[in-house]
């Protein structure tokens, strides 16, 4: 990886920029989550990363679609650790493929709102089906902290779970080694660590959470942004979702 990622500049930038407040709130029709399981270890990933990237230039980002990068690393034996995996990810992945009876665990793997979602690679541009209305998520950042609100549109009882990943842009790795090898591969929408918060339900039928840290990095780039969104405890599939960059 790029020595520059570690440098105390970086770091003073990444403590600085969480130091703001910032808000973030989705409108209650749903935001679209876009999960991508990858790894640099994996010779036909690098096009399914690719595509992720250019989302970054949509204009319905954040507010109709939050896309994330989960490196796994079931393929790190192969040659090539891959700095962003982690085995946290991978069961996430393996998780999903029990709840949702996914074809197989593999990579590129990508899911729509936690469904197997193998069209991606027919559209050169993003197309959405309609959405639902399902509610507001309101989420705050003030030093590092999270303060969250859900406000379904119709009363729930089931236990409800916040996700709070910090994703990581414009990350630049040479690869010496593995199926990749002799390429500089650059990575958007990296997830760079992932907190699972439950939720706590008020009689007037919002979930909330209070003063939630965000995860602690190991990589530290100059441009990051939050993802957060809601789930039930017994199922990955999001409910609801907010984030944007964080400045």
């Amino acid at each position: 990886m790029k020595k520059s990622l570690y440098t105390s500049a970086l770091l003073f930038f990444f403590i600085s920029s969480i130091s703001s407040a910032q808000s973030f709130t989705s409108d209650s029709e749903r935001v679209n989550i876009i999960e991508l399981y990858t790894s640099e270890g994996c010779s036909s990933c690098p096009p399914a990363d690719k595509w992720l990237r250019k989302l970054k230039r949509d204009p319905r980002l954040w507010s109709e679609f939050i896309p994330m990068a989960f490196h796994v690393d079931y393929w790190d034996y192969i040659g090539w650790k891959d700095p962003f995996a982690n085995p946290q990810f991978s069961n996430r992945q393996r998780q999903y493929s029990i709840e949702h009876n996914l074809s197989s665990v593999y990579t590129p793997g990508m899911l729509l709102n936690g469904r197997e979602w193998t069209s991606w690679r027919r559209q050169s541009n993003l197309k959405l089906s309609p959405n639902v209305i399902t509610g507001t998520l309101s989420v705050d950042l003030n030093d590092g902290v999270i303060n969250a609100n859900y406000q379904p549109i119709n009363k729930k009882q089931s236990d409800l779970i916040l996700n709070i990943a910090v994703l990581g842009f414009d990350l630049n790795v040479d690869i010496t080694a593995g199926e990749n090898k002799g390429k500089t591969l650059t990575h958007d929408f990296v997830v760079l660590g992932l907190h699972r918060v439950a939720m706590k339900l008020s009689t007037d039928g919002q979930y909330t959470v209070s003063s939630a840290k965000l995860p602690k990095l190991n990589i530290h780039p100059s441009t990051i942004a939050l993802s957060a969104w809601v789930n039930n405890d017994s199922d990955l599939s999001p409910i609801q979702a907010t984030g944007g960059w964080i400045n």
